[in-house]
């Protein structure tokens, strides 16, 4: 099944990319599925592949799939930055719980010690944006 989707990721078709980024989620700490997410959460032919890889990449509700997500802003065009807020709105503010979980992640990340400066950048906006007090 992973070998399918890494194939899947390349292909023409939007929807194939879509289904794969959903299915690599799942896989986000294997280096090379890593590398595949990250290109399909700025994919230049579809943004639905990147708003639906984004989700799936927030649904598992942990810091790697997070990271990946926010920082996959770094450099991304004005639409698919849109993309990936709206995955944001999607998963993580559902509810007061969701955002309530996912600022404690985001808190995290914040000052977390993995060399993504782009993440870490990303996640302290969020912070501000959810909280003002903190510009």
């Amino acid at each position: 099944m992973l070998n399918a989707a890494l194939r899947a990721s390349t292909s023409p078709s939007w929807s194939d990319r879509a289904n794969a980024g959903r299915q690599l989620a799942a896989h986000a700490d294997v280096p090379e599925v890593a590398a595949v997410l990250r290109r399909l959460l700025q994919d230049g032919h579809d943004t639905a592949v990147t708003q639906r890889t984004a989700e799936a990449l927030l649904r598992r509700r942990d810091l790697l799939g997070l990271r990946l997500v926010l920082a996959a802003f770094a450099g991304a065009d004005v639409d698919t930055t849109d993309h990936l807020g709206d995955a944001i709105l999607n998963v993580c503010l559902r509810s007061d719980e969701d955002q309530e979980y996912f600022e404690g992640l985001v808190t995290e990340l914040a000052s977390d010690a993995e060399p993504d400066e782009a993440a870490r950048t990303e996640a302290g906006l969020l912070l501000q944006d959810w909280n003002p007090r903190l510009a």
